[in-house]
């Protein structure tokens, strides 16, 4: 059974939804409405692009891990390179693995396309369909589905999206379908919190019909964050996390590693506890938060950029 469609048939992948079943007026690319993940604890990262989602989810994968978690990350992004500090490498997406086979998935295997990396953690990139033809979120949701085909959720503890939060159509937003808390990374900039806006307004959207909420706000790459906890105030968001711009992280990037794997340092302790800490909350439920997102003209005011 082919999970994934031929390049040439990408651009006919989506679909209108009717009022009510996606959010009103929303127009989804359709997904799969029995694919479950299971029993599984699954959280989905959001943020503007270059905040550091990878980085981040990929500590809190190797934070989950080291909390004796059977963690599986799913890499959402195009560029493909959310495992790197897990794995050491670029590794084959779905996309990549089903072009092999001529999209006969079924002749697929599971180290076809799934690559153990630190500590176990089990890394999967989705990839992306060809460009300017098809919507990415339907090649997430087939890659649910080639999991689940292949019994690779069953086993997992924590699931984790790392997602492009940039594009908040339907079709990034589908990993929402599949989550139950959305993590926001932020940044204490304009930007980084005007994406963090739109990100919770799409949460919010998907909220209506699936069981995701907002988990909570990570601010990352800011020594302050006094612009992002006046926001989360105003607009009913928490901070659940904040890791610094510290050198400690931009040397573990370079040298294709997790935090975890470091030289051991006092600044270096303080960012694993923070993880772990995230883990461990995030593990035993955390605080929910129902946000009322602003409009893009509201924010240019409340933040002053001119």
């Amino acid at each position: 059974m082919n999970v994934l469609l031929k390049k040439d048939e990408f651009k006919n992948t989506r679909r209108s939804i009717l009022p009510g079943q996606d959010g009103e007026g929303s127009t989804q690319v359709h997904l799969d409405p029995n694919i479950d993940v299971g029993t599984a604890k699954v959280f989905a990262v959001y943020g503007k692009g270059g905040i550091g989602k990878s980085t981040t989810s990929s500590n809190l994968s190797a934070a989950f891990s080291k909390l004796g978690k059977r963690v599986r990350k799913i890499g959402c992004d195009p560029n493909h390179h959310s495992t790197l500090t897990l794995t050491k490498r670029r590794v084959a997406t779905v996309i990549d693995a089903l072009e092999e086979v001529s999209f006969h998935s079924e002749e697929l295997r599971p180290e076809d396309f799934v690559y153990e990396g630190y500590n176990g953690v089990m890394c999967v990139e989705a990839g992306g369909p060809p460009a300017g033809t098809g919507c990415g979120g339907y090649v997430v949701g087939q890659t649910v589905k080639l999991l689940k085909e292949h019994h690779l959720l069953e086993d997992s503890d924590v699931v984790i999206f790392d997602v492009l939060g940039d594009v908040v159509c339907g079709g990034f937003a589908s990993p929402l379908q599949h989550a139950e808390r959305a993590l926001i990374v932020t940044a204490n900039d304009f930007d980084s919190i005007f994406a963090m806006n739109r990100i919770a307004a799409a949460i919010g959207a998907k909220s209506k019909n699936y069981e995701v909420r907002v988990g909570g706000v990570i601010a990352n790459r800011s020594k302050a964050t006094d612009e992002i906890d006046r926001f989360n105030d105003t607009v009913g968001l928490g901070r659940v996390a904040h890791f610094p711009d510290l050198d400690v992280i931009r040397r573990s990037r370079l040298k294709k590693s997790t935090l975890f794997e470091m030289e051991d340092s006092p600044e270096l302790s303080a960012v694993q506890d923070e993880y772990l800490q995230l883990a461990e909350t995030l593990w035993e439920g955390g605080q929910l938060f129902t946000p009322t997102p602003m409009k893009d003209r509201e924010i240019f005011d409340f933040l002053g950029f001119d």
